[in-house]
């Protein structure tokens, strides 16, 4: 029951606020069962304004994480995204989705959209269409404008209410918002995200009846030290052990280990065309959940209609935005105080009035892009993201550990032993961590002393540095086996002379700090098509490239920029056995073997630089 108030906590992502009565004193609560066109009732509760001499806009958001507390006369200690609209009053409405908690139906994790729905055929655009047109037709006082918002999951329910809009729907705020389930969350370029295994038991097991306690659990792993746990237990095959075949999750995860139409079929962002209400994408620059999902979402629309789109990503990890801490740090990399209380009062809310209350008359008042500098610790807007005043800049991995701006004709490589007996950690950290955050920031010295990471850095930088865009790693690589994961980490070098702060963790200095300001991983198997693998010819120079999500982020005078580059993450990411198998979550002990990986010196990095 600990494990399940854990992850509830995380999922439902509520801003804690100190008015335990506000909400039970200014808001009526009612609880409804609203019928979908195919006969499916949904659990639906609203939280109305008292005060019926106004009409009030209305806020939904939909969630497979439970809309509790449940019962007339039990109260949230708040309502809405922040405390400022909880304030301003709006209807906030709450619904459990299709098959999950105290709704009927059956649950589809990532429910495939249909385009052209015929008769009684659902997906969550249809729910949601059904679900606002019964709220404006019914709901006593509401002044017939809606938005929709939500945080990771419910944030991939707010992006898919965009499709096939119900025309009462003004604003949508997609936020940390899945765009697909084989980039977010579980999968990063085809590679398994461990460390995400445990959560699969949410999403993994049904119920056929509405239920307002949770009907699944988690494993006991007795083990604290979550490396030697998942080392101990070898292939991804012994993970059979804790989930069997109930965990329907657990099964679909192994059935399709590539991109095949499964999970095509569940990805949003191809289907983000000629959107037609307002949209706010926001995210977290160091969400170790959802990074993919906000931007592509944004780009996606961009590229694909002229509604209203704006983005806004701070220095946060999953949801920080929602929360009231007052100093914003990632792990040891503090950024700022208050941050989180300034987005919520000067640009959330900004933008839910003026498309609610205001009908989106006049100017906004909001940025196109509103974008932390986790380098300076500024925020900065601009008229598009990227920016427009930007240049690609190439960066050389040259021999003796040297990244240069500009490429020397040799044909050298660097190499290493890849062993899986032996991956390099994500972390130093020796803990059992149930969905890994920290890390995004942490200090990578301790793996650049690795015989099995390979270090580029820059020379002391002599001016500010400022990164806005994506990053892309061209990798050239040979291996003695025939599969191997690539991945590439961007680390900011502080100097010498840079000071703790009350974040800093004990056996840990700021000086000389290796940041990480971004990361990712490439499933070597997929470096040409990730619906079909293919193995590498041993010995033989293959392309490997491997986009890296956008950064904002000024690599400052005095700092250096480095490189890393290693074949195992462990246990972040699955082990690669390094021989090629089919499956490899079917691979057996006997196809895990140590192998020698090159890097040729003519690979590079293309970073996006502001021009001075």
């Amino acid at each position: 029951m600990k494990l399940f108030l854990h992850i509830t906590a995380f999922l439902s992502i509520s801003l804690v606020v100190a008015q335990d009565n506000y909400v039970k004193e200014n808001y009526d609560k009612s609880e409804l069962r609203i019928e979908m066109r195919d006969g499916i009732f949904l659990h639906t509760t609203v939280y109305a304004p008292k005060d019926t001499s106004s009409t009030y806009p209305i806020l939904l958001k939909r969630t497979p994480y439970s809309c509790s507390p449940y019962g007339i006369d039990q109260f949230p200690s708040n309502v809405g995204p922040n405390e400022f609209m909880m304030n301003d009053k709006y209807i906030f409405v709450y619904q459990d989705v299709r098959g999950r908690w105290n709704s009927e139906g059956v649950y589809d994790n990532m429910r495939a959209y249909i385009p052209d729905k015929k008769g009684d055929q659902v997906d969550e655009a249809s729910d949601t269409y059904d679900t606002i047109d019964w709220l404006v037709n019914n709901l006593e006082n509401n002044n017939g404008n809606v938005g929709v918002w939500g945080i990771s999951y419910p944030g991939f329910y707010a992006t898919y209410s965009l499709l096939d809009a119900h025309p009462a729907l003004k604003a949508v705020s997609p936020q940390a918002c899945i765009g697909d389930f084989f980039f977010d969350d579980f999968h990063h370029n085809g590679a398994f995200l461990l460390s995400y295994w445990r959560a699969t038991p949410v999403f993994g097991y049904e119920k056929t009846d509405p239920v307002t306690e949770p009907w699944y659990s988690f494993p006991d792993l007795k083990s604290q030290d979550q490396y030697q746990f998942f080392l101990d237990i070898g292939p991804l095959s012994e993970l059979d052990k804790y989930y069997g075949e109930d965990n329907v999750f657990w099964q679909q995860l192994k059935d399709h280990p590539n991109y095949d139409e499964f999970w095509r079929s569940r990805g949003i962002i191809q289907h983000l065309k000629d959107i037609k209400p307002a949209v706010m994408v926001v995210g977290g620059l160091f969400d170790a959940e959802d990074l993919y999902g906000p931007f592509e979402t944004y780009e996606k629309i961009e590229q694909n209609g002229s509604n209203y789109n704006t983005l806004v990503f701070g220095p946060w990890s999953h949801g920080d935005w929602a929360r009231n801490k007052v100093r914003q740090a990632i792990g040891n990399v503090y950024f700022g105080s208050n941050l989180s209380r300034d987005y919520q009062r000067d640009i959330e809310s900004k933008f839910f009035h003026h498309f609610l209350k205001n009908d989106g008359k006049g100017d906004s008042g909001l940025p196109e892009a509103y974008m932390f500098d986790s380098g300076t610790n500024e925020w900065k807007s601009y008229a598009k993201w990227p920016p427009e005043n930007t240049e690609k800049k190439t960066f050389w991995l040259q021999s003796n550990e040297r990244l240069n701006p500009f490429a020397e004709k040799s044909y050298t490589f660097e190499e290493f032993i890849s062993d899986p007996k032996k991956p390099v950690p994500y972390t130093e950290d020796i803990k059992m961590v149930f969905l890994p955050r920290k890390y995004m920031t942490d200090d990578q010295r301790f793996a650049g002393k690795r015989t099995d990471v390979l270090v580029f850095e820059t020379s002391v930088l002599t001016e500010d540095m400022t990164m806005a865009g994506e990053i892309l790693a061209r990798l050239n690589v040979s291996t003695t086996g025939t599969d191997a994961d690539w991945i590439v980490k961007v680390i900011d070098v502080f100097p010498a002379y840079a000071r703790n702060t009350e974040e800093t963790q004990d056996h840990l200095n700021m000086s000389n700090y290796h940041m990480m300001v971004r990361s990712e991983v490439m499933r070597g198997r997929f470096r040409n098509n990730f619906s079909e693998p293919e193995p590498f010819v041993p010995g033989k120079k293959t392309a490997v490239t491997i986009k890296l999500q956008d950064i904002h982020h000024t690599f400052k005078k005095g700092h250096k920029l480095q490189i890393q580059i290693q074949s195992t993450w462990f246990p972040l990411i699955d082990l690669n056995p390094q021989t090629f198998v089919p499956n490899i979550f079917e691979a057996k002990e006997t196809d895990f073997e140590k192998h020698t990986h090159r890097v040729y010196n003519d690979s590079s990095i293309d970073f996006t630089l502001l021009k001075n």
